[in-house]
């Protein structure tokens, strides 16, 4: 079995005006969907939700505030699966709750 990192990107708004209810829902939908990758034995690491907050550091010791504060969407996570190939692991990315609010998921193999 392989290793490959799912990253979640989403548009880049905050929740901060979401109710506690619909919270609740979309952190079950998350549950739900981590759930069944990981009933299947395929889940590698839980990987972590990320903070919005952060710097990016380029070339020649540029320091910019924010993780790419110049693009429309945002790094919203990661979780590491396991999978016999690119194929495999792309199907496993089905369902993931963030393509419900346009976002989208990227699928990268580890080199071995």
């Amino acid at each position: 079995m392989n290793e490959f990192i799912f990253l979640f990107r989403q548009p880049n708004y905050g929740l901060g005006n979401a109710s506690p209810a619909e919270m609740e829902a979309i952190s079950k939908k998350w549950k739900d969907w981590i759930g069944s990758i990981e009933a299947q034995g395929k889940l590698s690491s839980h990987g972590q939700q990320l903070s919005a907050d952060g710097k990016v550091l380029k070339a020649g010791g540029v320091i910019t505030d924010g993780p790419f504060v110049e693009i429309r969407e945002r790094l919203g996570g990661y979780i590491v699966v396991k999978a016999g190939s690119l194929d495999e692991a792309t199907t496993l990315a089905h369902g993931c709750p963030v393509l419900d609010v346009n976002g989208s998921v990227e699928i990268r193999p580890f080199y071995a």
